[in-house]
């Protein structure tokens, strides 16, 4: 190949250019290009960040409100329960010292109970709340929040069968990758 052959790509560039040394300038409105790739037009984002929130990831949220209230009932039922000690130890026919240790111990177990089942509840709340606007941070705290769902459950079975499938069905659908595409997108 010659030096001013039209086919080769490493030869000077034909015809006459104004202000020869300097790079071609592209015309206005005409995006310009690099390495091959067309570059994305201003204020259309990044391309395949999901614009709106996954069904699964939706699904998830309704399933962290609904288990806010199952532990919002547990705690009123929990408190209710700390009324229904004092009658049922006074039934027993134990000594008034034993009376007072064991109807102290009981409120103090369920006390623990409800106040643990309003903080699990908060956190429950919180969450279902940041799923709109959340990172990957708040993906995984709900992932280890669904297995302290599921965890709590197995305590509480028969009853807990439902509490370990709303905690399956978090973690699986906040780990799935249309959820994670959703809490890794960029955020402007």
């Amino acid at each position: 190949m010659s030096f001013g052959d039209p086919n080769n790509p490493y030869g000077q560039p034909q015809g006459g250019q104004p202000g020869y040394g300097y790079p071609q300038q592209t015309p206005q409105g005409v995006p310009q290009q690099g390495y091959g790739y067309p570059q994305a037009p201003p204020g259309y984002g990044f391309p395949g960040a999901p614009v709106e929130m996954p069904g699964g990831v939706k699904a998830a949220r309704v399933m962290l409100w609904v288990v806010a209230a199952f532990q919002i009932i547990a705690a009123i039922i929990a408190f209710a329960g700390m009324g229904a000690v004092s009658d049922a130890v006074g039934n027993a026919g134990t000594t008034a010292a034993d009376t007072e240790t064991i109807e102290n111990f009981g409120k103090g177990i369920l006390a623990f109970v409800a106040v643990l089942a309003l903080i699990f509840a908060g956190l429950s709340v919180a969450l279902a709340l940041k799923m709109k606007s959340g990172g990957n941070a708040t993906r995984v705290c709900a992932i280890v929040y669904g297995a302290f769902i599921c965890l709590g459950g197995i305590f509480q079975l028969p009853l807990g069968i439902v509490s370990i499938a709303l905690g399956v069905l978090i973690i699986v659908f906040v780990a799935k990758s249309d959820g994670a595409a959703w809490f890794q997108r960029p955020r402007a």
